[in-house]
């Protein structure tokens, strides 16, 4: 059989393949599997099982499984076989070496995704960094026909040359990705610093990938993110700002979902994104309500927080999708001090969104104050600032007589104490109304 082959660019017909590992503590997640290859556009004829204690060193399979994957390939004229697990870039090249076929293992199907879903500059550069680290430990692949792998005159060719000029170049563009990925680091630092000095809270919507996170997150924001029934339908992040009753002006980050084994080197790619959940004032974690493995995908999402430096933030979970449960009502969940821990919700038909807004107002630091303050004569200067800040709802003399003013305000807490500061008057001369 030859050594090198012509590989389609794209192959739709594909054969899946997951093993059962005794060696895995967290075996892959079969269902999962399935629904990534077809948020990838690929069509599963196939699917081969099987168990061992440890992988093959060869070709992760056994070679009993091998010769029914090659059968299953010829039978089915596939032009994919994906594996549900990781591969080594030398499992990779002898099993195409066998099957005549691409092979792909849980790490590129991912890639694969990312790339049909990136839509900004940065998203598009974070895919190609995260592409071109998993391709450069499996360039060897395309240029088997060009190694010479015996000494003596007359068998030295260009395939070492050649390899080692692409490895060059990949480590080059990889490097230069980075450089211009440090910079938009740094420009999401400035703003986030910016957003802390005017004290601006920033909600992060995270959750497994599919939760709904995006059609949420246009309902709150009459925004029009690409929102579909499908794994990692968003890759970019998108901020708005938004008014919570309640609270006031806030900031409203959707973010990448989250999936099981999320490989390293994605999470590495994508973490000048991910950090914009790493530095909210308050995470909403989506969940689908319907899902049955609706535990353990929030067990894989509280992982993905903790590896990210993200699982000691203020955490609201909001159940969605509650419209596809036998009994749709909406509610807030509270703990014994009554303070919000879950909302049950959904985003899809419009239930229990005004029971979200007012629960994220009450787990914001700094909600809004109302109240009744008594400002007298010499406080002209505090009365304009009220009015500046358009926190005034209401004003009248008292009937005091003494031309001392009684106006009803409602502003955000740190507003306030910024302009109470210096008048002589504090949050303790406020009246509640």
């Amino acid at each position: 059989m030859a050594l090198f082959f012509e590989r389609p660019d794209s192959g739709e017909r594909a054969i899946l393949v997951h093993l059962n590992l005794h060696s895995e503590r967290e075996p892959e997640d079969l269902r999962e599997f399935e629904e990534l290859v077809l948020s990838a556009g690929g069509d599963p004829i196939e699917l081969l099982e099987g168990s061992r204690a440890t992988p093959h060193a060869k070709y992760f399979i056994g070679t009993g499984k091998l010769d029914e994957l090659k059968s299953a390939v010829a039978a089915n004229s596939a032009e994919l076989v994906i594996f549900n697990h990781t591969l080594s870039p030398s499992q990779e090249r002898n099993l195409e070496k066998e099957l005549c076929c691409r092979v792909i293992d849980r790490t590129g199907l991912i890639l694969d995704i990312f790339a049909q879903r990136a839509r900004t500059h940065e998203g598009k550069l974070q895919v190609e960094l995260a592409q071109l680290q998993h391709l450069s430990s499996r360039l060897v692949r395309g240029w088997t026909h060009l190694e010479r792998q015996k000494g003596g005159i007359g068998m030295r060719g260009p395939g070492e040359t050649q390899l080692e000029s692409d490895r060059r170049m990949v480590r080059a563009r990889i490097k230069a990705i980075q450089q211009r990925l440090a910079k938009v680091r740094v420009q999401r630092d400035q703003g986030r610093r910016s957003r802390s000095r005017t004290e601006t809270a920033t909600v992060s919507l995270v959750g497994y990938t599919n939760a709904g996170k995006s059609t949420l997150f246009n309902h709150l924001t009459d925004a029009e993110v690409y929102a579909a029934d499908q794994l990692f339908a968003t890759l970019d992040p998108t901020m708005r700002k938004v008014v919570i009753p309640g609270q006031g002006e806030v900031i409203m980050a959707d973010t990448v979902g989250f999936i099981s084994h999320l490989p390293h080197r994605l999470v590495d790619a994508f973490r000048a994104t991910l950090e914009e959940a790493a530095s909210a004032t308050l995470l909403l974690h989506i969940v689908d309500a319907a899902a049955p493995e609706r535990a353990t995908n929030m067990q894989r999402v509280a992982e993905v927080l903790t590896e990210i430096g993200a699982d000691q933030l203020p955490l609201l979970t909001v159940y969605n999708k509650i419209d596809l449960l036998d009994e749709p009502l909406p509610r807030i969940d509270r703990d014994e001090h009554g303070v919000p821990q879950a909302v049950w919700i959904s985003a899809q038909a419009g239930l229990g969104l005004e029971l979200l807004q007012q629960a994220v107002a009450e787990r914001l630091p700094g909600g809004l104050i109302r109240g009744r303050l008594l400002l007298e004569p010499q406080h002209g200067a505090l009365r304009a600032a009220l009015y500046r800040q358009q926190a005034v709802r209401s004003e009248q003399l008292s009937d005091t007589g003494s031309g001392t003013l009684a106006l009803e305000i409602e502003l955000p807490e740190p507003d306030l104490q910024r302009i109470l500061h210096g008048s002589g008057l504090n949050l303790t001369d406020l009246a509640p109304l």
